[in-house]
């Protein structure tokens, strides 16, 4: 069997090499870690404003629009968008109906 070797005192672990820093590269660490903690918080509260939630699932609907009636070289897919087309009528016919049944009724 293997056996398991826990390190010894004489040797660096990673904790003891920062107790080795001198106090002004602490601080130095310290600082980067505090503006870069700054900058994620910054962005993680940009991402969750409901303006930017509402920018990114325009852009994907546009972008998924684009992929669903293009081709990759960039044409146009009329048969997809005759279909969107009709199913978009087909709806609107419904709700037309639906209306018109209920101010009757």
């Amino acid at each position: 069997m293997a056996e398991q070797t826990s390190p010894s005192p004489d040797q660096p672990t990673p904790s003891m090499d920062q107790t080795s820093l001198s106090p002004d590269a602490i601080e130095a660490e310290i600082a980067l870690t505090r503006a870069h903690l700054a900058s994620t918080i910054d962005e993680l509260t940009v991402r969750s404003h409901p303006r930017e939630i509402m920018r990114r699932q325009k852009e994907s609907a546009k972008a998924k629009f684009v992929d669903a009636t293009h081709t990759p070289e960039g044409d146009l897919r009329a048969e997809r968008v005759g279909a969107m087309a009709a199913a978009g009528a087909a709806v609107l016919v419904v709700l037309t109906i639906l209306h018109r049944r209920h101010r009757r009724g």
